[in-house]
């Protein structure tokens, strides 16, 4: 097997997928070996028994302003022109508020990140104006600004929109998606919470939006279709991985790899709660984030996202968020940064740099949070090296 193979990759994801490319048009001969049963990693689509287009693994917008990434990855997929919008659905602690015409069932929407239009769907249209006017006046050259920059203002009522913004759109939510206490979420992160000085409410500003026009998966089967490239399906890297000398680029959770021996790092899950309707359409938005109540963080609908046309049935899923505990079929999704597990990833890592050949690549081997293209440039950035 090291005769007829240059590099081994550990992983059919974003990571493990874009560097085989890259490196078989160089002219190397690729193994990837992945666990799973289908190549995409957590961007993996799928027709549910309905029909509809589903993301497996909870939703994936692609979006990016790396040019270079966004060139690579559209060789292999046209793009369905998507703009990713999403409102947060909530009870209203103040029913005087609600706008002539507006929903009186106790709940009311508003655009996220919070934007002037949020304003007006939190304190009415009179009020939210008047107020989205004064921050506007305060802040003339600013797109944005941060709940930190608003606390720090004298005016006492911009100061209380950070106050609002903090409880209604950023602490509860953070609490159920982390785990955490108010006490225990990072002031630092707080700080940076946006409220947008104006009426875009699109969820990315970046140059580059859109959905892959036949999905992920498609994506993935185009990149990974080369003669210098094979997959090999329901396989664990790992035992294999001691037969070969060569190069290897390892995109899996990396305490695993060295088998826990300074103990597990620490990642948050989701459970995904997929529920088929019989209606063309449950909600408004493709993403509806609960930042206050609910156990679930959000919902999202796929029709939204895809834009598929299925009359008559729609599937959303709802997503609940806990600790990671590594039982069977759980999956790591999100790593927990703190100055604690990052000694420990240090430990691994350290162990891992004891083997020259050995390339840690991705969310899980390097035990940090990387949107797609940004771990799709990470991935041509090593097939350079290599």
């Amino acid at each position: 097997m090291e005769k007829r193979y240059d590099v081994w990759v550990a992983g059919a994801g974003y990571a493990g997928a874009v560097a085989a490319r890259a490196l078989a048009e160089k002219g190397k001969r690729i193994l990837v070996l992945e666990r799973r049963d289908h190549i995409g990693g957590n961007a993996y689509d799928c027709l549910d028994e309905a029909g509809v287009l589903i993301h497996q693994y909870g939703p994936h917008i692609f979006h990016t302003n790396d040019k270079k990434a966004f060139e690579f990855l559209s060789r292999f997929t046209q793009w369905r022109r998507y703009q990713h919008r999403v409102i947060a659905n909530l009870p209203r602690d103040n029913p005087e508020a609600v706008p002539a015409g507006k929903k009186t069932d106790g709940r009311f929407f508003f655009p996220v990140p919070f934007n002037l239009d949020s304003l007006k769907n939190a304190f009415g249209e009179a009020e939210g104006k008047r107020l989205g006017q004064k921050l506007l006046d305060a802040y003339p050259a600013h797109g944005q600004v941060t709940i930190l920059e608003l606390r720090q203002n004298p005016d006492p009522e911009i100061s209380a929109i950070a106050d609002y913004v903090y409880e209604h759109v950023f602490v509860h939510y953070t609490m159920k998606q982390w785990g955490q206490t108010p006490e225990e979420i990072d002031p630092a992160t707080t700080a940076r919470v946006p409220v947008r000085l104006s009426r875009d409410d699109r969820y990315f500003q970046d140059a580059y939006q859109g959905m892959p026009a036949q999905g992920y998966t498609k994506m993935f089967e185009r990149m990974l279709d080369h003669p210098n490239i094979e997959v090999r399906l329901n396989t664990d890297a790992r035992p294999a991985l001691k037969e070969f000398q060569g190069p290897i680029i390892y995109t899996g959770q990396v305490d695993e790899l060295f088998d826990y021996q300074y103990g597990p790092l620490p990642y948050r899950t989701l459970d995904f709660q997929f529920e088929t309707l019989p209606q063309d359409v449950f909600q408004s938005h493709g993403t509806v984030n609960y930042t206050v109540d609910q156990d679930y963080t959000r919902i999202t609908e796929f029709k939204h996202l895809t834009g598929q046309k299925l009359p008559g049935v729609t599937t959303i899923v709802k997503e609940y968020s806990r600790p990671y505990t590594g039982a069977e079929g759980e999956t790591p999704y999100y790593a927990i940064i703190n100055p604690e597990n990052n000694a420990l990833y240090a430990k691994y890592k350290a162990e891992a740099d004891k083997k020259p050949q050995l390339h840690l690549l991705g969310r899980l081997a390097e035990y940090k949070y990387y949107n797609m293209d940004a771990i799709a440039a990470r991935a041509l950035d090593l097939a350079e090296r290599l």
